[in-house]
């Protein structure tokens, strides 16, 4: 990242395909979360719920590749997330940080960025921040 770093710029934007039963059972085997919900469609019915939905750490996943994929990794001071509502199967998820300050702490150049995961009606699944080392 270069010293062209501004308040309001968009230093993060990754979109992902749709989310899809296979997507889900595949992270239940990589994650170890294997909660019914996410993968029988009829105990999500007897749950209350029209379908499977998406586990939320699975969104966080994505937000943070997203993250990864704009900043370097040793450059990531902090990143943490607010889960706002489901991510129903079939989601197109697109991650987007913005910068929202910047500031210099540690004996660096520093900028904290907001970070939102969002479907494509434009429902926010997921709100965060990270603080990203400048170099």
């Amino acid at each position: 990242m270069t010293n062209q770093i501004a308040v309001g710029q968009k230093l993060v934007s990754k979109s992902f395909p749709p989310i899809t039963r296979h997507r889900l059972a595949l992270y239940c085997g990589a994650s170890g979360d294997h909660n019914p919900i996410h993968v029988d469609i009829d105990f999500a019915k007897k749950a209350g719920f029209p379908d499977v939905f998406s586990h939320g750490m699975l969104v966080m996943a994505y937000l943070g590749n997203a993250l990864t994929d704009a900043v370097a990794p040793d450059r990531i001071r902090s990143f943490s997330t607010r889960f706002q509502a489901i991510t129903q199967l079939g989601a197109k998820l697109t991650c987007e940080g913005v910068v929202t300050e910047l500031f210099e702490e540690g004996g660096e150049r520093r900028a904290r960025l907001s970070l939102t995961t969002k479907d494509e009606a434009d429902e926010v699944k997921l709100a965060g921040e990270a603080v990203v080392a400048l170099g």
